[in-house]
């Protein structure tokens, strides 16, 4: 069998691809490199190509023996799609049922969806379970849930069985140094802490400090990039054994706020983080946190590399080495 793995050149694609050779998968990579980086991904085979081009994915089943599908790839910048919400749907809906008929014509079943946390919108309770109300504040997360309802009404239809994955914070780096997050434009903290420090980044912005928050700033789940990808596997391999489609909460329960990430990153780095704080970004909430009770239980998946200064060092390393 092997795995094609749509945007497997970008930041948790590309870690996902390392963790699928690790553990003995056969893997083709389709990416447009549009965002993605050839060099991130290593000596795997790879086609560049669209999934809006529909002969190209035809071609890509008809020549491999695809087994099962790993979907990262889609518009991702929650800022832009308030501003241009039709780049979003049209995007990241056609790109996704495009690769389903492609999956449907060839046979193949299985199929793992990155999806976001930003289904949930404003949270009613805190960890947030699977079960909690979707109500995304932003085209993208409603992009992302649309996605989530096609795969079930493809499963009853037509028998293609996917896991949602609903991801949180995704940071850090591989502990090798061999792939980081380089997002352009960058839009996630840890990132722009590290940058800024470099000299790369311009002061860092704080958005918000009068959250109902310890200390004014938002809270969010952070989980290092590898067991993202960890989870990723532990779900296809679900998947191959005959599991359902569902949808499960990719996250730790441990909160850590702006402000603390930024103390984490200067006793990481033994530099002082300049940064100033502002006024919140649209949409932002006070507190995001997963319930990770379903991964455990599920997919018998624990976050083994998810302690902020891990996910900070591993990060810092990475820039470092990339500057």
């Amino acid at each position: 069998m092997t795995i094609l793995v749509a945007g497997g050149a970008g930041y948790i694609g590309s870690h996902t691809v390392q963790e699928l050779v690790r553990q003995g998968f056969d893997v083709v990579v389709l990416d447009n490199l549009s965002s993605g980086r050839r060099e991130l991904i290593g000596p795997v085979p790879f086609v560049q190509a669209d999934l809006l081009d529909r002969g190209a994915l035809a071609r890509v089943f008809r020549e491999r023996q695809i087994g099962a599908v790993l979907h990262f790839a889609s518009l991702i910048q929650v800022g832009e799609s308030y501003l241009n919400p039709r780049k979003y749907y049209a995007h990241n809906l056609t790109t996704s049922l495009n690769l389903l008929d492609a999956m449907l014509e060839a046979g193949v079943r299985a199929l793992i969806f990155s999806s976001t946390a930003a289904v949930y919108g404003e949270p009613r309770e805190t960890p947030i379970p699977e079960s909690h109300p979707t109500r995304p504040a932003n085209p993208y997360g409603r992009a992302k849930l649309m996605v989530e309802d096609i795969l079930r009404d493809y499963e009853r239809a037509h028998g293609l069985r996917a896991i949602s994955l609903r991801y949180f914070n995704a940071a850090g780096a591989a502990l090798d140094g061999s792939r980081g997050e380089c997002h352009d434009p960058e839009t996630h903290l840890v990132p722009n802490i590290l940058l800024s420090l470099l000299g790369k980044r311009p002061r860092l912005q704080v958005f918000g400090g009068d959250f109902p928050t310890p200390d004014g700033t938002a809270v969010r789940d952070y989980i290092h990039v590898t067991d993202l990808a960890e989870a990723h596997v532990l779900a296809l391999r679900s998947l191959v054994a005959g599991r359902p489609g569902d949808v499960i909460n990719l996250g730790t329960e441990a909160g850590h706020s702006v402000l603390e990430v930024i103390r984490t990153a200067e006793k990481v780095t033994g530099r002082p983080v300049p940064y100033d704080i502002g006024p919140r970004r649209q949409g932002d909430v006070a507190v995001l946190l997963a319930s990770k009770a379903r991964a455990e239980q599920v997919l018998g998946w624990k976050a083994r590399l998810s302690s902020l200064e891990t996910i900070v060092e591993s990060a810092w390393n990475w820039h470092r080495k990339a500057a």
